[in-house]
């Protein structure tokens, strides 16, 4: 069994940096697909950045969003940059020994509680 604890969210406003970190317990999930998704109210959670032995992001956060894990300390990290309104939203961080498809949230086995992120204008 493996626990997902999300923390860094908060509040910022646009232009502004945060990074959130994924903390993994139970096992080490080095060899895992981590994914970072996103959920805005009203929305349905949406891809953001995944990670295995190659990085994924969606095409909105390109060039402003770099994930990444310390094996070590069994984390995972998503530093935010250039935030913008729309990024707002509960950031989950979801881990799998194994996904078909990185954007489908049900391939996912683990899921963190969330944290909130809201980006102001």
């Amino acid at each position: 069994q493996v626990q997902l604890v999300e923390s860094g969210g908060g509040q910022v406003q646009a232009g502004g940096s945060l990074r959130l970190s994924c903390a993994a317990s139970g096992r080490t999930v080095n060899d895992y697909y981590i994914t970072w998704f996103r959920q805005a109210p009203g929305k349905e959670r949406e891809f953001v950045a995944g990670i295995h032995y190659m990085t994924y992001y969606t095409d909105s956060v390109k060039g402003r969003f770099s994930i990444s894990r310390d094996n070590a300390k069994n984390t995972m990290y998503l530093q935010m940059n250039s935030l913008k309104p729309e990024d707002t939203g509960v950031y989950y961080c979801a881990a799998s020994p194994y996904v078909r498809h990185w954007a489908t949230p049900r391939e996912y086995e683990y899921w963190g509680q969330g944290t909130q992120v809201t980006v102001s204008s």
